[in-house]
């Protein structure tokens, strides 16, 4: 490509180009066809076609119904003639928001095709003005395995993430803004727009709702920090007593904590869960030697039953961070330990400047991601306590120990408020955002990539 193609950019294209140039902003793929790419332009102008005709066909009316979510309710209405009552169908307001996001996205998606068209009819352009040979079709489907075999290995991921998270993901976004409760239940009621109202629900002062919402976030945030560090430097113990050089057998020991991998989580938790229950084999050993007249209430007082998840949680994480930090353990390198011993500093300050600093700087990406993972931590949670011990001044069925991301799900689940749980789905997402991009940006291993020093 030439220079003058280089320069030129959306709005250069129309202002500096010629009638075939400005055409091709009104029919897709016109600068390909009046160039020589026949077939190329014949495919861009195809698919204008088809998007004209989704358009005219259905898409202006998911996008008109998109701006109301429906105003028909469904109703009984007499037949006279027979005699009976009748099923009238009303709108869905359900069916028209997916509809309509499915509409947003197909065009987004076009805009991005029409756009693509011009530039390549540009392409086209620029390199006829430069003497180059414009390529035929033939030849652009064989760059496809050479040159631009991006856009071949690009094509089903980047089609797979539009269809199965970009458009459930918008619509979880938009449902954030309606009043999709149980008191709204398509289609036998329509639900519409209510803007931020549920954020400011959620957030403000004096409502039941607020009343829940912050000591659950708050609970959410103790509960990420304590499973995070407590299996981190749990595990990070165990690693270094195990590679002691006075340790015998280390595979075998190894071996055995990674037995607590082998089992599903979820069976784990249920079983410590049976385990920890008022007439579970604990409560009941503990009576029978005599350490507790009565049942130890693990799983029924809320200091007792938070206190458990974080214990079991680290009973049941702590193994994997142990094998994270013995291959970190494993690739310090031997001289610093030795100019150490030669300095003569001791075990304790040997940890303090050499091993934990380099563990540090190796594992903190995986620590803030794992940081981020604990705060939407849904099994240690459902499985061990349900979120109970439950109490009334909490909204809607939340328990003492449930995190956000259970109380989500009660809230799809049982309640059917899906308004709220997008909503709490939204903060959680810009909570872990912010969070995960400023840790990132301030952590040792973004700012000294080269490495530990």
């Amino acid at each position: 490509m030439d220079k003058t193609f280089q320069k030129r950019n959306f709005i250069t294209i129309f202002t500096k180009g010629d009638w075939i140039s400005k055409l091709s902003y009104v029919i897709p793929g016109a600068g390909n066809i009046f160039r020589g790419q026949v077939i190329k332009g014949l495919l861009f102008l195809l698919l204008g076609i088809c998007y004209l005709i989704f358009m005219v066909q259905k898409g202006a009316g998911f996008l008109r119904d998109l701006v109301t979510l429906g105003d028909t309710l469904q109703g009984m209405n007499f037949n006279e003639a027979l005699g009976i009552y009748e099923m009238s169908e009303g709108d869905n307001s359900m069916l028209i928001l997916l509809f309509g996001v499915v509409a947003v996205v197909i065009t987004v998606s076009y805009l991005a095709i029409w756009l693509f068209s011009i530039y390549s009819g540009e392409a086209a352009r620029a390199n006829a003005a430069a003497g180059k040979k414009v390529r035929n079709f033939v030849e652009d489907v064989k760059s496809l395995a050479n040159e631009n075999i991006r856009f071949l290995l690009l094509a089903v991921p980047v089609t797979g993430l539009l269809v199965f998270t970009v458009m459930p993901l918008i619509y979880m976004i938009l449902m954030a803004f309606t009043n999709y409760d149980q008191d709204h239940q398509p289609p036998g009621n329509l639900f519409d727009w209510v803007g931020v109202t549920n954020f400011f629900t959620l957030l403000s002062a004096g409502d039941r709702l607020s009343a829940t919402f912050w000591p659950v976030l708050g609970w959410t945030l103790i509960w990420g920090v304590a499973a995070t560090f407590s299996c981190y430097f749990g595990g990070m113990i165990l690693a270094m007593i195990i590679n002691s050089k006075g340790i015998r057998f280390k595979k075998f020991w190894r071996t055995i904590f990674v037995f607590t991998m082998a089992i599903p989580s979820f069976i784990s938790l249920r079983v410590v869960a049976t385990m920890l229950g008022e007439r579970g084999i604990i409560n009941v050993l503990l009576q029978q030697w005599g350490f507790t007249e009565s049942a130890l209430p693990f799983l029924s007082n809320v200091t007792w039953a938070r206190v458990s998840v974080i214990l079991v949680n680290f009973w049941i994480g702590v193994p994997v961070t142990m094998l994270m930090v013995s291959g970190i353990l494993m690739n310090i390198p031997g001289e610093l330990y030795e100019s150490a011993k030669l300095d003569g500093a001791g075990p304790v300050t040997t940890f303090r400047k050499i091993t934990f600093p380099y563990m540090w700087f190796v594992t903190t990406p995986y620590l803030i991601a794992n940081l981020i993972s604990n705060f939407n931590n849904f099994n240690p949670i459902f499985f061990l306590t349900g979120g109970e011990p439950h109490t009334l001044t909490y909204y809607k069925g939340a328990g003492k120990t449930d995190l956000l991301v259970t109380w989500l799900y009660k809230l799809t689940k049982d309640s059917n408020d899906y308004n709220l749980a997008a909503t709490i789905g939204i903060i959680i997402f810009l909570i872990s955002a912010v969070f995960t991009l400023i840790s990132f940006s301030r952590s040792g291993s973004m700012k000294n990539e080269e490495g530990f020093q």
